[in-house]
């Protein structure tokens, strides 16, 4: 491979070690930046620098903030008995994106995986159980539908069972303008497993 510049190269490296970009998405990104004005990328540096600074997790439900507790934490006209949980902040994103779940949220920070070694002790399930003595009526559990999203499913079911809330989660089927020819088995089988009444 034909090395034009070690800065650039070294550029390429870090964009392409970030999630969901590959090499040539990498490149064209730091080639991007060569054609951009200083001030922009002054700007820019700026921003990644506070990124570290002023970004931090909500003491309360582990979500990214600037302020503690977070904006949907201090809400006061948020469902304080309902806390929906997720495993990391983008999930947070997407459901505020929804405009349709009006309660409280808690991080988690993953899924349990015994072969990366993460296991109860790295997830924010502690914390999760602290706080429960607030009036909690339900848990929405909102993991992902894969092998390690069930099993941390399946784990905090049986960890939440003794509080007597109302434990849900997310049904799960084929999304709005799939087409049933295309969807996979196991997406038509959970399908069928949460039909609802109508």
């Amino acid at each position: 491979m034909i090395q034009t510049s070690d800065t650039l190269e070294r550029l390429i490296e870090h964009f392409s070690s970030l999630p969901g970009i590959g090499r040539k998405t990498a490149q064209r990104l730091a080639l991007h930046l060569l054609k951009v004005p200083r001030e922009r990328i002054t700007n820019f540096s700026k921003l990644l620098n506070e990124l570290q600074d002023k970004i931090h997790y909500c003491s309360i439900c582990s979500n990214i903030t600037e302020t503690d507790p977070c904006a949907i934490c201090s809400n006061l006209e948020r469902e304080k008995n309902i806390i929906c949980v997720v495993e990391e902040p983008n999930d947070v994103i997407a459901f505020e994106k929804t405009h349709h779940f009006f309660g409280m949220y808690h991080v988690l920070g993953g899924t349990l995986s015994p072969l990366d070694g993460i296991g109860p002790e790295q997830l924010k399930i502690k914390e999760l159980l602290r706080r429960l003595v607030d009036d909690v009526k339900e848990i929405v559990l909102a993991l992902n539908p894969n092998v390690e999203g069930e099993a941390t499913t399946i784990y905090l079911t049986k960890l939440l069972k003794p509080f007597n809330l109302k434990i849900t989660r997310i049904a799960r089927g084929i999304p709005i303008g799939g087409e049933l020819e295309f969807t996979d088995e196991a997406t038509l089988a959970r399908a069928l497993e949460d039909r609802v009444a109508l």
